[in-house]
C-alpha cells in the first residue's frame, strides 16, 4: 500500500515536469521497466531513489512524501 502512494506522487509529478517514463528513467539512470514498477507500486522506491527523484525534479523530499 505504501509503495502505491510512492508510486503514485512520483508518476504525478514526473508528468507535471513534462518527462516521459523513458526521460525520466534515463535521467535517474534505472530502466523503464523499474521505474514502471515504483510507478505502479509493485516495488517500493528505496531512499537513494526517492532523493534521486526530487533533485532530477526539483522539489523537496517532503513534497515527494505522500500525505496519509
Amino acid at each position: 500500500m505504501e509503495a502505491e502512494k510512492w508510486g503514485r506522487r512520483i508518476r504525478a509529478f514526473r508528468k507535471l515536469k513534462g518527462y516521459t517514463q523513458e526521460e525520466f528513467a534515463k535521467d535517474l539512470g534505472i530502466s523503464v521497466s523499474v521505474l514502471g514498477e515504483v510507478e505502479r507500486g509493485s516495488r517500493p522506491p528505496s531512499q537513494d531513489l526517492l532523493q534521486s527523484v526530487a533533485v532530477a525534479l526539483n522539489i523537496s523530499l517532503e513534497e515527494l512524501t505522500p500525505i496519509d
